[in-house]
């Protein structure tokens, strides 16, 4: 189970701390707040993934955990992370990643299931997906676990092919 925190953006001269490491998906940045909570994760080449800024600090201290869990899962051997998260978004978008974390490892769960889950009507199905694919935490906060409602494989913002890639991975694909 995932740790969320409040989400609250870094104060005046608070550090923004990162690192790089190598996965089956390619080199994944991580960021982190002052108090260890990871904030992001992105791919090479994703929709709305972050890139590395000036002032941030290079400190994989804060990411050992980190590593060592993805590193765990990418093997096969780790179901469900215990890391602090710390995502910005709204309230909204917020509901909708929690809503995320409570979608077990080798299950599929869809759009409106998402909805639904957190109260929203059919009609704010587009709102879930627009959260969905705000969702700063891949891996972590498991938006690839989310498919259309006809059971096809939906966008993903690290693309297509590292979304068939993590569901092979927990058995949901055959690769």
């Amino acid at each position: 189970m995932t740790i969320a925190e409040p989400a609250t953006s870094p104060g005046p001269g608070e550090a923004t701390y990162w690192t790089r490491i190598d996965s089956p998906l390619g080199p994944l940045l991580l960021t982190a707040d002052p108090d260890g909570a990871l904030t992001s994760l992105s791919v090479p080449g994703q929709k709305g993934g972050r890139t590395v800024e000036a002032g941030w600090r290079h400190d994989a201290g804060p990411f050992r955990a980190a590593e060592e869990q993805l590193r765990a899962y990418f093997a096969g051997e780790l179901k469900e992370f215990a890391l602090p998260l710390r995502g910005l978004g709204t309230d909204f978008r917020r509901r909708v990643w929690d809503a995320l974390d409570s979608v077990p490892y080798g299950r599929t769960t869809t759009y409106g299931e998402i909805a639904a889950r957190i109260g929203a009507s059919r009609a704010a199905v587009r709102a879930v997906g627009g959260a969905i694919g705000a969702n700063p935490l891949l891996v972590l906060r498991p938006c690839h676990r989310v498919i259309g409602a006809d059971g096809s494989l939906t966008g993903y913002a690290g693309g297509l092919e590292r979304k068939t890639r993590l569901l092979a991975l927990e058995g949901v694909l055959t690769p």
